[in-house]
């Protein structure tokens, strides 16, 4: 009888080990500015998906202003934009992620072929990143070999375009860069000339992207287009413009981008706007936005209609911070983090997946000029 008993509690015990270890791990990615100067500029923590709270595990060492981050479609790699807003050409440097310590692993770093990268994508088959230089007005592709090391510089695409706006729009700036969902086509929001760029991307080619000047989207002018998110059901995107404080919907088909919609993301009107990023939760039913400036400081909530695209304000959130430049929705879909990078804080709201809302949870979470957020699942 008690052989019998503790044979039972051992094997209850093995399945409990078990289980433990099969408990995923949400992790999250910080890019920050490091002042010009090489530092411990990314930062990685610990989620917790029940109640918040975040945990420090580590930070990268000797990297300057990684200002935008993206992880690879397979999780083992982390991207970075690096040496941004130097007066020199930045870079894009490549980690490998140690999933179970939260350790990030130096592999190397190719130069972007231009000023600024403010943002970086992968593709689905994780053989090629597409960044976007700010500051030169450049698209550059680069590929990508099976251990996540850069290559220098494949393909370049300069552009030379402006708008009516002289003190922001005097050059092309290119802001963001996507593929679509089938990753048939790049775009690339350039808030310098009005226009979302399109590209045909042919991962078998010797050339790779092709400017695609049929599917251009002239935006209005003055707008200025910064981030771009295509919805899940893959129908319709949105575009944040920065300058008019504007959120664009657009129907989506074969690469062609209609659009239906121009939605005021600020909560008042003001003289000058700095819309920032955009994000859909993952049911797709809801988009949210992020608005910049003292006196505003907010993230939008609209509604999103999925058989028309189009969207309902539904109300707006304090940052409970200064400058929200970047922030993303956890992967369950029920946190809401935001980076305040002038207020030094990462702010963290639950989402209620019914009506939109946030509600601040938790600490906030001390963080040096945080301008990125990346979150993956492990």
């Amino acid at each position: 009888m008690n052989a019998r008993i503790v044979f039972t509690l051992f094997l209850s015990l093995f399945s409990l080990l078990s289980f433990s270890k099969k408990l995923p791990t949400t992790l999250l990615f910080v890019g920050s500015y490091t002042n010009d100067k090489p530092d411990k500029g990314i930062s990685v923590f610990k989620f917790d998906t029940q109640t918040g709270a975040l945990t420090k595990l580590s930070n990268s060492e000797n990297i300057t202003n990684p200002s935008f981050l993206t992880i690879s479609p397979n999780g083992k790699f982390l991207y970075a934009c690096s040496d941004t807003k130097m007066p020199k050409p930045g870079s894009i440097s490549a980690f490998a992620i140690h999933a179970k310590t939260g350790q990030l692993t130096f592999i190397n770093k190719q130069s972007s072929g231009g000023e600024n990268p403010v943002y970086v994508a992968m593709d689905k088959s994780n053989r090629f990143v597409v960044t976007g230089n700010y500051s030169s007005g450049s698209v550059c592709l680069l590929s990508v070999n099976k251990d996540g090391s850069l290559n220098k510089k494949k393909e370049l695409i300069q552009f030379k375009d402006s708008s009516i706006n002289k003190s922001r729009q005097s050059e092309s700036h290119i802001h963001s860069t996507y593929f679509d969902p089938e990753c048939k086509y790049i775009f690339a929001p350039d808030l310098g000339a009005d226009k979302i760029r399109a590209f045909n991307f042919y991962p078998n080619n010797s050339n790779h992207i092709v400017t695609n000047e049929s599917l251009t989207v002239k935006t209005t002018p003055g707008c200025g287009p910064r981030h771009f998110v295509f919805h899940p059901n893959k129908l319709f995107g949105y575009n944040i413009e920065e300058l008019s404080g504007m959120v664009t919907a657009y129907t989506y088909k074969d690469g062609k981008l209609d659009s239906i919609q121009h939605i005021f993301s600020y909560s008042k009107k003001r003289d000058s706007y700095g819309a920032a990023d955009i994000h859909i939760s993952p049911d797709g039913k809801f988009l949210y936005a992020s608005n910049r400036f003292v006196g505003e400081n907010s993230i939008a909530i609209f509604s999103i209609n999925t058989l028309s695209g189009k969207l309902k304000l539904v109300g707006h959130q304090s940052t409970e911070g200064d400058h929200p430049r970047n922030f993303t929705i956890d992967p369950s879909g029920n946190f809401l983090l935001v980076a305040n990078m002038l207020s030094n804080n990462i702010v963290i709201f639950k989402r209620d997946k019914l009506s939109g809302l946030l509600t601040k949870v938790g600490e906030e979470t001390s963080e040096t000029r945080p301008s990125c957020l990346q979150m993956r699942t492990f």
